[in-house]
Order: C-alpha cells, then sequence, then structure tokens
C-alpha cells in the first residue's frame, strides 16, 4: 500500500491582514534539533537520554551548558555543552534515578532532587533554578548539578524538601507559598517566578534559605489575594496565568497568557501591585480576547503567549497557541511585531503550518531562551528542542 502525507487544512487568511515580518531567526530553520530520534513522523515517548515528551522548559547557561525541562518525563537533562548534532543523548540527569525511568518523584516521595511537571528553568548566580509546579516550589542549585543524587541547596515556596502542598495547604495565598510556579528568570541576585495559580508574579531579591518569603508581588494588591484578576475585571495591574517574567530594558516583561498579552513596566516595580506601562496583544488594558478576538491572528494580536526572550534589542514571544515566535523592536501600547518566524505571515497560524513538523515550524511552543545570537525554543507540541541562530 503507497501512503502519501498531505496538508489536510488550508485556512483561508482575512483580506487585508497578510503582512510579511522581517525574519526574527535564521529562515534555514534550527541548526540543531533535541529529542526528533532522527525526525520520525512516529516515535515512542519512552525515556531516554536523547528523547523528550512535552519538554516546557530550556536554559542556554552561560557556562555553555544546556538544560531542558522534560516535563512529561518528570526529569530534567543536562548537556554538558551545546549540542552540535541533532539528537545527541543528554550528560546529566536530575529527578530521576536513570535515564530509563520516569513518574511524578521519580515514583517515590518528594525530595530535594525530585520533580513533578518541571517547567521553568534558568541559570541563576553560577548554578540554576528550576519551576516544580506540581509540587508547588522553585528549586535552586547554588552550582550547576551533576546528577540525580545532587540535591537543591535552596527550595522556595515549602518549608522543607519533603512538602508539597499548595500554599501550605491553606485557602489563601502568603509570600512564603505557592500554587503551581510556572516561569522562573533570574537578574543578577534577583530571583523572578511566575507563581501561576495564583495569578501572580514573586519577586525576591536575594534568596538565601529555605522557606524564604518573597519580597515583592505583582498581578495581585497583596500576598494574600490570588484571584484571577485581581478579583475584578482585567486591568493594568491584574493577572490571569502569568507564565514568563523576564527583565526588559531596565522594566520588566510578564507574558499574561491567560489575558493573551504582554505586559511591560517600563522601570523594575518596586511595590507591590504596582501599575504594568503598556501591554502587547491587546489595544487597551481592559481588552483580554484572544487574537482581539478574531480568528485569525495579526502582527499585534497574541493566542496565550507563554515565553519571552531578549535577543539584542527585540523582545522575543513565544506566541504559543498561535505556534509562532514574534519579535518586537517596539513595546509601546499595542505595538506591532516586526519580526516573524515559523508561520509565512502575521495572519497565519496553525501547529507546523498545519502540516508534519519541520526544522523551522514549532507545534505549541512553551519556553524560550536566549544567549548572544542563538535562540533556544522548547517546542513543546513535537517533543523536541529547537537551536536557533538569529536572523541575520
Amino acid at each position: 500500500m503507497k501512503v502519501s502525507l498531505s496538508r489536510s487544512f488550508s485556512p483561508q487568511k482575512a483580506p487585508g491582514t497578510i503582512t510579511p515580518g522581517a525574519p526574527l531567526l535564521g529562515g534555514q530553520g534550527a541548526r540543531v534539533i533535541l529529542g526528533s530520534d532522527g525526525g520520525s513522523l512516529v516515535q515512542a515517548i519512552t525515556p531516554a537520554p536523547h528523547l523528550m515528551f512535552g519538554p516546557r522548559g530550556v536554559c542556554l547557561h552561560p557556562d555553555g551548558s544546556l538544560w531542558v525541562s522534560d516535563t512529561g518525563h518528570h526529569r530534567v537533562l543536562g548537556w554538558k555543552t551545546v549540542p552540535t548534532n541533532d539528537d545527541t543523548p543528554a550528560d546529566i540527569l536530575l529527578g530521576q534515578p536513570d535515564f530509563g525511568r520516569e513518574g511524578r518523584n521519580a515514583k517515590g516521595p518528594v525530595a530535594a532532587n525530585t520533580v513533578n511537571v518541571p517547567t521553568g528553568i534558568v541559570a541563576f548566580r553560577g548554578g540554576l533554578a528550576v519551576a516544580d509546579p506540581w509540587n508547588h516550589r522553585v528549586l535552586i542549585w547554588r552550582e550547576t548539578p551533576t546528577g540525580p543524587d545532587h540535591e537543591a541547596d535552596i527550595i522556595l515556596g515549602q518549608p522543607d524538601a519533603h512538602s508539597a502542598l499548595a500554599n501550605l495547604g491553606l485557602s489563601h495565598a502568603r509570600a512564603d507559598t505557592m500554587h503551581w510556579p510556572y516561569g522562573v528568570s533570574a537578574d543578577g541576585n534577583r530571583l523572578i517566578v511566575c507563581d501561576t495559580g495564583n495569578r501572580r508574579v514573586l519577586i525576591w531579591d536575594d534568596p538565601q534559605t529555605t522557606g524564604q518569603p518573597a519580597d515583592l508581588v505583582l498581578g495581585q494588591h497583596d500576598f494574600t489575594c490570588r484571584d484571577e484578576n485581581a478579583g475584578g475585571a482585567v486591568s493594568d495591574v491584574s493577572m490571569r496565568w502569568p507564565h514568563m517574567a523576564i527583565v526588559w530594558q531596565g522594566g520588566l516583561a510578564v507574558a499574561d497568557a491567560g489575558n493573551n498579552r504582554v505586559m511591560i513596566w517600563d522601570a523594575f516595580p518596586g511595590q507591590n501591585g504596582t501599575q504594568c506601562d503598556t501591554v502587547l496583544g491587546q489595544a487597551d488594558m481592559t481588552a483580554c480576547d484572544h487574537n482581539m478576538a478574531s480568528y485569525y491572528p495579526t502582527s499585534q494580536a497574541m493566542n496565550m503567549p507563554y515565553a519571552l526572550a531578549t535577543l539584542g534589542s527585540t523582545l522575543v514571544v513565544a506566541d504559543t497557541a498561535n505556534s509562532r515566535l514574534l519579535g518586537f523592536e517596539d513595546t509601546g501600547m499595542a505595538a506591532h511585531a516586526d519580526r516573524l518566524t515559523a508561520q509565512p505571515d502575521f495572519a497565519a497560524k496553525g501547529d507546523n503550518r498545519w502540516g508534519i513538523a519541520e526544522r523551522d515550524t514549532v507545534c505549541w511552543p512553551y519556553g524560550l531562551s536566549a544567549l548572544g545570537s542563538t535562540v533556544a525554543v522548547a517546542d513543546s507540541g513535537n517533543n523536541r528542542i529547537l537551536i536557533w541562530d538569529a536572523a541575520t
């Protein structure tokens, strides 16, 4: 029997919206793909040193190493140097006793060396910080970890290494609790955590001890409220499912996925509940519909942006549910993206452009990391990591 592959759906684009953008990343596609198992259309999701299952976080570490939150396998994979060949097996394993194992907390009790659906991951003070959402905590290693027995040195969100209740079992949040923290980023000694289930961003000026309370909260007016959009309408303060926050041009950018926007603070906030200055993805501070209430995207609209990165003077946004990457030179109110990757034009959307996975397509990109002119993409829906050069 002869089998052929063809595109099953070719959407019609809305009139007047087909506008090309300058390329954000190299037009030849990713220079290295990890987790693709040789580009197989159908592959096993059983754990192996070179395979992944829905990776949602990636980190290009300044020391030259690469780290991936292999989310569906409940583990973290590390490469001592960024691979130069496709499907290079990982050198380092965290969260499981060996590369052939998987399961929440390694199918055992919660400990300082286990994870439960790991997501965000970032270099922090020479070491590593990992968001461990279903243990409702963030793990911090003072040095880059070396293997499964290397326990985290600091745990935020829980009082000890063996606790795992959301908000410590309380009905409200506190400065020292978390509920499904997804994203984590760093700025010197400062650690920034998207405490997604509590609809807020927490900031530690200098975390040093397990259970240490956060110093600042955004998205809520105080540390105890955990209501969606701070218990009111969508505003310049509120959030719904924040997934990533990064320092941007001396201020802050937050991917507020549930409100289909990116919030921008021109200066780094200094008080709880500080209002943002502008938003991307919506026309004003009160709107929240995906793709600005249209089926098709535009150079302004977004659909569940999950991840952010800085590439020189460009803010990179993973417009996750539109399966594309956007680049913004201007981050003023409701600004249009200047650059685009993974779709042919700003009106296009669709997982892998409604086709099969290729070197220049994505399917629900959940994580980003940028270092120099290299961008790493957690291409979660394709169970792979893309190492991509910036467009020249």
